[in-house]
């Protein structure tokens, strides 16, 4: 039985038209990377890959990173976000680069 919600709870709950989607990255940089290049490497991430696309990115690391990436607005990413991001850190030859499918944020 399908139970009916109004919008404020459906908001609130983060589900429905409200439902935010989101995907988790993990990466490697070469052993013996600088503490420099980690720091230029992240924020040429940011700076060409998820802030143009409206994206958002919760992470840390040192040689090793991992992290969750969604919307910066309410929204739900898509299948070409994720495969920007893989295709990005990819092209920088870092290693073990991971990109998770699409799940739910606040419920996965």
């Amino acid at each position: 039985m399908a139970t009916q919600r109004s919008r404020r709870l459906r908001k609130k709950m983060h589900i429905d038209e409200f439902q935010e989607l989101g995907f988790s990255v993990s990466w490697s940089f070469p052993q013996g990377t600088s503490t420099d290049d980690i720091d230029a490497g992240v924020d040429a991430l940011i700076n060409e890959v998820i802030e143009p696309n409206g994206l958002a990115f919760d992470g840390s690391g040192y040689l090793q990173w991992e992290g969750l990436i969604c919307l910066q607005k309410t929204g739900k990413c898509t299948d070409e976000q994720r495969e920007q991001v893989r295709q990005w850190l990819e092209a920088r030859n870092l290693e073990n680069v991971t990109v998770t499918e699409l799940f739910d944020v606040w419920w996965d």
